[in-house]
């Protein structure tokens, strides 16, 4: 069986969620440390999962949507992506207490 490969798209919600998030962490808890190491968890949460990012469960939401989203729980944070044919597109980054239905 050949291996599917796939690309990677990152939307600018996610980057601009991602640059908060470490801002935050890193000027307001003055924490540079944890805020490089949530970037880069982030980072190789998600190259870990470009490999087969639709073999997850999909996270169950009351929207409806062309294309579920999927989750990856990155220390506090959630990464959500969806898969659109040959693409992993990487839409939001949200700490884990945040009410994802409206924020999603």
């Amino acid at each position: 069986m050949k291996h599917k490969s796939y690309r990677l798209r990152y939307l600018p919600a996610f980057e601009e969620d991602l640059i908060n998030a470490i801002n935050y962490i890193a000027s307001v808890l003055k924490n540079e440390d944890a805020a490089r190491k949530l970037l880069d968890d982030v980072e190789a949460a998600i190259l870990k999962r470009l490999d087969h990012p639709a073999a997850f469960e999909p996270y169950r939401s009351a929207k409806k949507r062309d294309h579920p989203y999927y989750r990856i729980y990155v220390g506090n944070y959630v990464v959500y992506y969806v898969v659109i044919d040959d693409v992993m597109e990487v839409r939001r980054l949200m700490y884990g207490g945040r009410d994802t239905e409206r924020n999603l």
